[in-house]
C-alpha cells in the first residue's frame, strides 16, 4: 500500500526529504498551514533548519497542538537535526531525550562520516550541519540507534525516529526506508 507522508515545509531541507520519499514510492505533501494538516497522512517528516524559528511558526500557525497530539496518538514521525530538537522536551516534548543544540559548532564545523545504525545497516552516510546531539535518553522507551564519537546521533521511541544528521542530503535511502516501515 502506497504511503502518504506530510513534510513540514516551514523551513529547512523539506524538498530533499520529499524527493527521497518519492524515490521510495511514497506520496508527499507540504504542511505550511493548518488546513494542510487536515489531509490524510501516514507519517510526518520534520526537517532540519532553525528549531527556534520552526517552534515559533508552529505556534503562530496553530500547528503545534494538532501535530503534538497526532504524534502522541501514534502518527509515525521522522525528525532530522532541528526536527530532533523539536521532538525533545525543548518543544513538542513527545520524545524522551535530552539534547544539546548546535553541539557540533558553527557551519564551518559541519562534517560527514559513515557509521553503523541499528536497524538500518552498516556504513550509513551521515552529514552533520551545525547539528545537535542527544546527551542521553531519559527512559527505557527510547532506544539508541547510532553513536558517533561517544555522542548519540540517532534514536527511536515507538513510532518516532530522530537523527542529528541529514540523510536526505545523501543518495542512500536506507534511513528513509526504515522510517517508512514504522
Amino acid at each position: 500500500m502506497k504511503k502518504t507522508i506530510a513534510v513540514l515545509a516551514l523551513q529547512g531541507a523539506f524538498v530533499e526529504h520529499a524527493q527521497m520519499l518519492h524515490r521510495l514510492g511514497a506520496d508527499t505533501f507540504e504542511v505550511r498551514k493548518l488546513s494542510d494538516w487536515d489531509r490524510h497522512k501516514d507519517g510526518l517528516v520534520i526537517p532540519g533548519g532553525e528549531s527556534t524559528v520552526q517552534g515559533k511558526l508552529l505556534r503562530e500557525l496553530q500547528l503545534f497542538e494538532p501535530i503534538q497530539q497526532s504524534i502522541r496518538d501514534g502518527l509515525p514521525v521522522f525528525g532530522t537535526c532541528a526536527g530532533l530538537i523539536l521532538l525533545s522536551g525543548t518543544c513538542l516534548g513527545t520524545m524522551d531525550i535530552d539534547v544539546t543544540r548546535n553541539a557540533y559548532g558553527r557551519q564551518l564545523g559541519s562534517f560527514y562520516v559513515e557509521h553503523d545504525m541499528k536497524g538500518v545497516g552498516e556504513r550509513v552516510p551521515m552529514t552533520f550541519i551545525r547539528a545537535p546531539y542527544i546527551n542521553r535518553v531519559l527512559t527505557d522507551k527510547c532506544e539508541v540507534l547510532a553513536e558517533v564519537d561517544g555522542h548519540i546521533v540517532a534514536a527511536r521511541q515507538g513510532r518516532q525516529l530522530v537523527t542529528a544528521f541529514h540523510p536526505e542530503l545523501n543518495q542512500d535511502t536506507r534511513v528513509h526506508q526504515y522510517f517508512l516501515k514504522l
